[in-house]
């Protein structure tokens, strides 16, 4: 349920901003951008995919570590093993914050943009 409130959560925040301009100045101006407010709301919802993504990691791998000893290909199974190094496997029931954070930390640390490790696939 937190990813699915972390996702309604963006589709509030990306309303343009600009639907909320004010008049200022006693009718002087007669737009304001509201450009401030809309770089906070993207900083929200760039925080909120993080967490979103750190959950569905968490969530990706506890499944492929209920198929063990099964393995994938040698390539997810090294970005596995670099995510266990920072978020390890838990095999009872608790509370996820400190997993979500550390998650939320390998994917702000781990360059993944870069498809180089998707050669081995």
């Amino acid at each position: 349920y937190t990813a699915a409130s972390l996702v309604s959560e963006n589709k509030q925040l990306s309303t343009p901003a600009s639907v909320d301009s004010i008049v200022s100045s006693n009718g002087q101006e007669d737009h304001v951008s509201m450009g401030a407010n809309a770089a906070r709301k993207l900083l929200r919802v760039v925080d909120n995919v993080e967490k979103i993504l750190a959950i569905e990691w968490l969530t990706a791998l506890q499944a492929i570590e209920f198929r063990r000893p099964q393995r994938t290909n040698p390539a997810i199974e090294s970005r596995i093993a670099a995510f266990r190094e920072q978020v390890p496997y838990q095999a009872e029931d608790h509370i996820l914050a400190r997993d979500i954070q550390e998650a939320v930390q390998f994917i702000q640390h781990t360059k993944i943009s870069n498809h180089d490790y998707l050669e081995d696939l």
